[in-house]
């Protein structure tokens, strides 16, 4: 794909101000790792030793980072603020196109809102009033249960399961279950990734709602009535109990638990394997938490000191 430089820097102008912006044109196919560069491949390099080793491929074009030595010289290099985020912007706008359409053996029903430029892959079920947004992905055997709505651009990867019952029951005086009504619906806002053979369940007499731009890993679950802000990260094998909430840039590292009617703040960072218990608060933007339950990063070290000194 031939490519100026001044393309280049309007696609991945997020990345931060680029030095080239002549008309100078590259041949490009792919983004690679720097072991695995050639003469159509682009690279980034975040750091002094990276970008060394980048220059002795024949990569034909090479995200740099600005603080890195200028007497470097290379019609190759392309200095921008942040590398890894320039890589991934072009990465996306050569890309190619997914086709669009719905595959033979998805079972859509008639009442189900499609918008155009939507794929469906084999196997999915849509059911009755579901609603995808133009330019939605969805992989093989999906399902998507009855009151789940998709935004715009939204991608849900095989085997992921939206909008079923939460787990949620009344109990009997002879200690026996009913299933309190699972009648609510999934919102799931534009530009929201959800990874594969994840789960989110629709509201119990309310809303679940997954905020724009928020990324979601392979084996998710997320409980009824939950409401997951916008740009939230959510690493695999994490746990969310209903009703609660994780508001607008939290990160939440792999196998992290929380229990119901919990509040994780914004920007709130919890480490892989955290445990917050229910109806717990946690907040402070950048803060990070981790243990079981979930304290601040210092304190928990300050602890597990103590244990390991036997005091």
């Amino acid at each position: 794909m031939l490519v100026t430089f001044a393309q280049i820097a309007a696609w991945t102008t997020d990345a931060g101000p680029a030095e080239r912006s002549e008309a100078m044109t590259v041949d490009i196919e792919r983004g690679s790792s720097i072991d695995n560069a050639d003469k159509h491949s682009v690279v980034f390099a975040a750091g002094e030793e990276a970008l060394a080793q980048a220059l002795t491929t024949s990569a034909t074009l090479i995200f740099s980072a600005a603080k890195v030595p200028l007497d470097v010289q290379d019609p190759r290099l392309f200095r921008v603020r942040d590398p890894r985020l320039a890589f991934s912007l072009l990465a996306a706008a050569i890309a190619p196109r997914i086709a669009d359409g719905i595959h033979s053996t998805a079972v859509i029903d008639p009442s189900a809102q499609v918008a155009e430029e939507v794929s469906i892959g084999p196997g999915c079920v849509v059911a009755a009033g579901v609603v995808i947004g133009p330019y939605s992905r969805i992989g093989a055997r999906v399902v998507l249960e009855p009151g789940t709505v998709l935004g715009t651009r939204v991608h849900v990867q095989s085997g992921a399961v939206l909008g079923s019952y939460g787990f949620g029951y009344a109990r009997r005086p002879d200690k026996t279950y009913v299933l309190f009504p699972q009648q609510g619906t999934l919102f799931i806002e534009d530009d929201v990734e959800i990874g594969a053979n994840s789960t989110i369940d629709r509201g119990a007499l309310g809303e679940t709602r997954i905020g724009q731009g928020t990324k979601i890993d392979n084996l998710v679950h997320i409980g009824h009535n939950c409401r997951i802000g916008q740009n939230v990260i959510v690493a695999a094998q994490t746990g969310i109990s209903g009703s609660t909430v994780v508001d607008d840039g939290a990160v939440l590292g792999g196998q992290v638990g929380i229990g119901e009617h919990a509040w994780v703040g914004p920007e709130v960072i919890l480490g892989g394997g955290a445990g917050v218990l229910s109806g717990k608060k946690l907040k402070g933007p950048g803060e990070v938490f981790w243990g079981r339950p979930a304290q601040p990063l210092k304190q928990y070290l300050r602890d597990l000191a103590r244990l390991r000194r036997g005091r």
